[in-house]
């Protein structure tokens, strides 16, 4: 069975405060920065909403393009939010839910 690995932004509320992490398990990941169980930026800030993400199948494409990522302005960050999720609705219930 292939593995995945996933970028992620998460966000305070829309247009709030911006996160951007990589993972092998977005689901299990998400859901330790939602309870707090996360010590750092994403507790201190209450950065929780999952927004974004995308899936890769190598762990070094992914972890390349979250550095890509975090090079970016914020306005391209949010450019990259709104183009799939306009609303900024919190995502994590669609992944976690089979």
């Amino acid at each position: 069975m292939a593995k995945h690995y996933y970028v992620y932004i998460l966000a305070s509320g829309r247009n709030g405060t911006l996160y951007i992490g990589v993972t092998n398990d977005l689901v299990r990941r998400v859901f330790e920065h939602k309870q707090g169980t996360v010590k750092g930026f994403t507790k201190t800030y209450k950065v929780h909403d999952l927004v974004y993400f995308e899936q890769f199948d190598d762990p070094a494409r992914a972890i390349g393009r979250e550095k890509t990522m975090k090079g970016w302005t914020r306005r391209w960050k949010i450019n990259k939010i709104q183009e799939g999720n306009p609303t900024w609705r919190d995502i994590y219930e669609d992944i976690a839910t089979p």
